[in-house]
């Protein structure tokens, strides 16, 4: 430890304190109580009375998510009282404070803030008026890597959060713990400043932590997104200039026009800069084709892991997501980043996007994902995080190196002067993501025979793509669509609305209604279950249509049985068997006549 800085735990000198003020010593097992709002429960009477006192000092929404993610280290203690205030000085800390009340937690106003002591203050982000706050302060990072710069920011050429100028600020001490993910982050910011890297220790990473507890919730996450046995591919981008949506504005709904629905979906992460920037309803509206189109936009806290981890594939700009997709699932990774003055060379980003292939047109991503080479983004990742080193080395594997919660927890009730709780730590789990805004309601869709065989791709219906016909979902989709259908079709799983007066269809009287009412409809059907449809070509009878979907590994593959009945109207006169091929998999599609019992199905 540099000289004159104390080695009791407790007693952290001068680093805390605000300009000019002299050290003070941190009680760690007493505070005083005051009725000002300053995060402490106040008796009323001035009396003092025993406990720690946490703050959490967050400058944007990012930092905060980070901070979130390291509560456990606290839980179930009594003696500590957790408060947050937001720290000025941000373009970016409007979400934070939606983000803090939406969690429950007690906020402190930054005045205030300022005019308490705290037995520990814990940070995300080195920038704001930190030295200000009065306790002894914890630094983590709110990204992986350590891989961008900002120009005409700080000191030149030094990576956001290892700077010197924002560790420690006027000249002042570095905070009382640094906590870095790997190794080789401490040799970084022993070049930058030995001072600063004589606080640092390697704790790990709480966020990949709890990503990698989620895993086995994986086939629930796709589940909720109703991904099924497509495949997701998930787009992320950082904020700023150099982003993916500020460059290549297009390529979501590029890929959503070229990508089949029944075999992929697209999901897309956006960095919480960048919501905070441009806003929920901005951002909604700039990404409406693709959103229209079926695309996940994931929620910035907590969704984006869960989205992370339910992804087949990952497309990326220099933002950090990236390592932490690497990291836990090793899957295709391209990337969509031209250069530019932000990414630093040499760093695990870097290495990922200089050894990924190079996406340069939405038609060229399935030849591109095809080209990745497994253990790309391990290695790469691996130079971030705690990671085994060899190639093919799973996610388990990575959890039994430490955990990083634990060791955190053992850092900071140093510092606070406290024995850790006996209960262990674990990472919370990530909750279920939300499924699409929205999806579609009609679709172009393509047919091809081969042999016995019909193939069908179905793309949305408000891309201008040539088509064999157009399908749309009655009841969902615009007049103009509906009238334009040649195949029209109706779920019975839509949620019914109890009301006292109603009027029911059967199935037989809803198709005939639609062909009636609808003269450029050739077929309607309604799709009874993922298995059973009922339909009827015009001028021909009601035929039952029973799917039988493929077993892969010991389960059932189904897809969107409205797929079916395309194939089933672009089927040859007479045809009692249709064999469809939807997002590469064969569905065997069994044609009789409907019984009485289907045809008077209720609707």
């Amino acid at each position: 430890m540099p000289p004159n800085e104390p080695e009791e735990p407790g007693l952290i000198s001068g680093d805390f304190m605000p300009d000019g003020a002299p050290e003070a010593r941190v009680e760690p097992l007493e505070w005083t109580l005051r009725a000002t709002g300053d995060g402490r429960r106040a008796t009323g009477d001035g009396r003092r009375a025993t406990g720690v006192a946490v703050l959490f000092a967050a400058r944007s929404a990012i930092a905060l998510y980070r901070l979130l993610d390291l509560l456990p280290v606290f839980a179930g203690d009594a003696r500590v009282s957790r408060v947050f205030t937001l720290v000025p000085g941000s373009d970016f800390g409007v979400d934070a404070l939606a983000a803090v009340e939406r969690v429950g937690a007690r906020l402190v106003p930054w005045d205030e803030a300022c005019r308490g002591t705290y037995d520990l203050i814990v940070t995300a982000s080195p920038k704001g008026e930190l030295h200000l706050l009065r306790g002894p302060r914890v630094l983590l990072p709110h990204g992986a890597g350590f891989g961008k710069t900002f120009h005409g920011e700080g000191s030149a050429d030094a990576p956001s959060g290892l700077d010197p100028a924002y560790l420690m600020p006027h000249g002042g001490p570095p905070p009382a713990l640094h906590a870095l993910a790997h190794p080789g982050q401490i040799d970084r910011l022993a070049t930058l400043s030995p001072r600063a890297a004589a606080r640092a220790s390697v704790v790990g990473d709480p966020t990949l932590e709890r990503i990698l507890a989620s895993l086995p919730l994986r086939e629930s996450f796709r589940a909720a997104l109703g991904t099924g046995a497509r495949r997701l591919i998930v787009l992320t981008s950082t904020w700023g200039q150099e982003s993916l949506l500020r460059r290549r504005p297009d390529l979501p709904f590029e890929l959503a026009a070229h990508l089949p629905q029944d075999a992929y979906q697209l999901g897309l992460i956006v960095h919480p800069n960048e919501w905070s920037r441009t806003g929920e309803f901005e951002l909604s509206e700039r990404l409406a084709p693709a959103l229209d189109a079926g695309m996940v936009l994931a929620r910035p806290y907590e969704d984006w892991a869960s989205v992370l981890v339910a992804a087949d594939a990952l497309i990326t700009d220099h933002g950090s997501t990236a390592l932490y997709y690497a990291a836990v699932l090793d899957g295709p990774v391209l990337a969509a980043y031209d250069g530019g003055d932000e990414l630093i060379p040499g760093s695990p980003m870097a290495e990922l996007l200089a050894h990924a292939p190079h996406l340069d047109r939405a038609e060229e991503v399935a030849e591109a994902l095809e080209s990745y080479r497994v253990g790309t983004g391990r290695a790469a990742a691996a130079s971030a995080f705690l990671l085994p080193a060899a190639t093919g080395a799973t996610a388990a594997g990575a959890a039994a190196q430490g955990s990083a919660l634990e060791r955190l927890r053992l850092e900071l009730y140093r510092l606070i002067g406290l024995s850790p709780p006996v209960a262990p730590v674990t990472a919370r789990l990530l909750p279920i993501p939300a499924p699409p805004s929205r999806t579609p309601s009609a679709f172009a869709v393509r047919v091809r025979r081969d042999g016995d065989e019909t193939h069908v791709e179905r793309f949305p219906g408000h891309v201008d793509a040539p088509a064999h016909h157009l399908a749309a979902e009655y009841g969902m989709a615009g007049e103009r669509q509906s009238q334009s259908a040649a195949l029209l079709y109706r779920r019975t799983d839509r949620a019914a609305t109890a009301a006292a007066y109603s009027v029911e269809w059967t199935v037989d009287g809803w198709i005939s209604h639609v062909l009636d009412s609808y003269p450029g409809c050739r077929t309607a059907g309604v799709v009874l279950s993922p298995v059973h449809c009922v339909a009827r070509i015009r001028g021909g009878s009601l035929l039952s249509v029973r799917i039988e979907p493929p077993r892969e590994n010991g389960r059932i593959v189904h897809s969107d049985p409205a797929a079916v009945l395309s194939a089933v109207h672009a089927r040859p006169t007479g045809v009692s068997r249709v064999t469809c091929v939807i997002g590469g998999r064969r569905y065997e599609a069994h044609l009789a006549p409907a019984t009485a019992d289907e045809a008077g199905r209720i609707l």
